[in-house]
């Protein structure tokens, strides 16, 4: 494969995980599919995982990562980035993508880590209250389902955190794994074209 199509193929990919670690990222701030939450967050109040308001899928797997994926794919095109320095540049690019990607699993890793923020209480805790209670679990919490009944509302917030923060997890690994392909490809486009033309 020809390092303009192994371009091609890096920024479609990396678009799709883009949108997928946005919509993720969105989702995540309405736990329970409700608006209520995040307005109470906004007014001062603990609703909302943290982890959320760092915006790892929206600011690192999201924007950062699609501005080197459109790079990436101008210089798979017939056109002004499709030569050696078109491809030097998008080995700067895809190193920018890599330090979102890294950005976006960080966070995911961590939101996994600490657990979502909800209305909880357990019989060593018997008062309902707002808090993270499975923070200082270091990650126990996910292989002990009897755990997440702890969490009382928002509603299956646990699942609901755990199956977005997994995806935005594996899309930024992914995303990380396709920029450093394409550090190396640029580097073997720069150094032997783009197999464009009579190639």
């Amino acid at each position: 494969m020809c390092t303009g199509k192994c371009s091609k193929f890096i920024a479609i990919s990396l678009y799709v995980l883009a949108a997928v670690s946005v919509i993720c990222n969105i989702m995540l701030f309405f736990p329970d599919f409700d608006t209520k939450f995040a307005s109470e967050d906004r007014d001062g109040e603990d609703r909302l995982t943290e982890e959320v308001k760092y915006m790892g899928g929206f600011i690192g797997g999201g924007i950062v990562v699609l501005i080197p994926a459109i790079h990436i794919h101008l210089t798979s095109s017939k056109g002004c980035c499709n030569n050696r320095c078109g491809m030097f540049l998008s080995i700067g690019f895809a190193a920018a993508g890599v330090v979102g990607a890294l950005y976006s699993l960080s966070v995911a890793a961590l939101g996994l880590a600490n657990g979502p923020t909800c209305f909880w209480s357990n019989p060593d805790n018997i008062i309902p209250e707002w808090g993270t209670p499975f923070a200082s679990s270091n990650g126990s919490y996910l292989g002990d389902k009897e755990m997440w009944k702890w969490c009382k509302i928002p509603e299956n917030v646990v699942e609901f955190n755990v199956a977005l923060f997994s995806t935005l997890l594996v899309a930024a690994a992914v995303e990380l794994v396709l920029c450093a392909i394409q550090m190396v490809n640029g580097l073997f486009g720069c150094l032997c074209g783009t197999c464009s033309g009579k190639e």
